[in-house]
């Protein structure tokens, strides 16, 4: 197995601190937004053998295994992460599989360039992802009922939103949600600051719950986003709880340090709270307008200690393993690859002793084994 060296990506909605803590590091002063974990071309992991990404190109059955390679092709198909967020993240949602492809394929045959702002499909490939608190965990998940969207923005008596509360009352649902997030992201971007400006001080004023998007606002004055994340669900996730992204759900992330992994992809559209390019015609083609509880995942244990987090899809598989001291070792050998990240203690992979904050690729079939005490996140996939 492979112990890795890291990037931690400085975007300027990274917290400070949370990451450096978990590492056992001095801060720097700068965001340390995000820690990727896998082989993607824009950070992959370095190992004494290479870049992960070449080693994997070099010989991909070895490292992944048949089944993986039969499946998602010769590249390891999903990206770890440790993602700290001090700020709001934009508002945002991803692409099927099938509308990623078109979406590829068509800005490839229009030339545009793959570095362009305003470009949108980046690959061709969709970006399901799930979230597991390392601390609370707070964000906006999802579509509300459209008659409890209509009562937080009414709460906040602002004049220039009651035509979007009345839009909200009419039927059928998807439809109303449609109209109001439409109108939103077109209306007069100078009208648009004014009520938010004013929607903003109230929900400062009433605190509680509408005290979020007085901080969505100070992050992002103006921004049509914030009245936007007014239609999402707000979620808190307590340490060991996850949130899965589908296709097509909104989302933001608001604050805190948690586990990331996704599909290796790097398809965003943008709904607001951004300066970053937003498509609105291919936003609303995209974002499905369904009314939904965020499922808040807890993960199942099975007989050997491994939580699972169950999800719908194949591209990856998160699990954690919360190690006591004395505890029999665990063989988790696995006929695909593996990315072990520690969090808590000091338990090792195979001879290799993990701090947290440090993690390992194991190639498909070597034998491997966890042991000492501590917590383990294990990601891979189905195959």
């Amino acid at each position: 197995m492979d112990r890795l060296a890291n990037t931690v990506r400085p975007y300027a909605w990274g917290s400070t601190t949370a990451i450096p803590e978990l590492l056992g590091t001095a801060p720097t002063g700068e965001p340390q937004a995000e820690m990727w974990m896998g082989a993607h071309p824009g950070a992959p992991s370095r190992t004494e053998r290479g870049p992960l990404n070449e080693v994997i190109d070099a010989d991909p059955v070895r490292e992944l295994g048949e089944r993986a390679v039969g499946k998602f092709g010769p590249r390891l198909p999903f990206l770890l992460k440790l993602l700290a967020a001090g700020a709001p993240l934009s508002l945002q949602v991803h692409p099927d599989l099938d509308q990623a492809r078109a979406g590829f394929a068509a800005e490839e045959a229009a030339g545009v360039p793959i570095d362009a702002p305003h470009r949108t499909y980046r690959d061709a490939n969709h970006k399901p992802e799930m979230i597991c608190a390392l601390t609370p965990f707070e964000g906006f998940c999802g579509f509300r009922d459209p008659a409890e969207a209509a009562d937080v923005l009414a709460a906040l008596g602002v004049d220039s939103l009651k035509p979007y509360v009345d839009l909200l009352h009419a039927h059928p649902e998807e439809a109303a949600l449609r109209e109001v997030l439409t109108a939103l992201l077109t209306a007069d971007p100078a009208e648009m600051a004014h009520t938010v400006t004013e929607a903003a001080a109230a929900a400062e004023r009433l605190g509680g719950a509408h005290a979020p998007y007085a901080v969505l606002a100070h992050h992002y004055p103006g921004d049509p986003g914030v009245l936007a994340a007014m239609l999402l669900h707000h979620v808190v996730l307590q340490p060991g709880e996850g949130l899965y992204l589908g296709a097509g759900v909104p989302h933001a992330y608001l604050s805190g340090l948690g586990v990331e992994i996704m599909a290796n992809s790097d398809n965003v559209l943008r709904c607001g709270l951004t300066p970053k390019h937003i498509d609105v015609p291919e936003l609303l083609r995209i974002v499905r307008f369904e009314p939904a509880e965020p499922g808040v995942l807890r993960p199942e244990a099975s007989a050997t200690g491994e939580e699972v987090y169950e999800t719908p899809i194949d591209e990856f598989r998160l699990s954690r393993f919360v190690r006591a001291e004395g505890a029999t070792p665990t063989d988790i050998t696995a006929p695909t690859p593996q990315i072990l990240l520690a969090v808590a203690g000091r338990p090792k992979a195979g001879e290799l002793t993990l701090a947290p904050g440090e993690s390992v690729f194991v190639p498909a079939g070597e034998t491997t084994e966890l042991s000492g005490a501590g917590t383990v996140f294990r990601a891979t996939v189905v195959a």
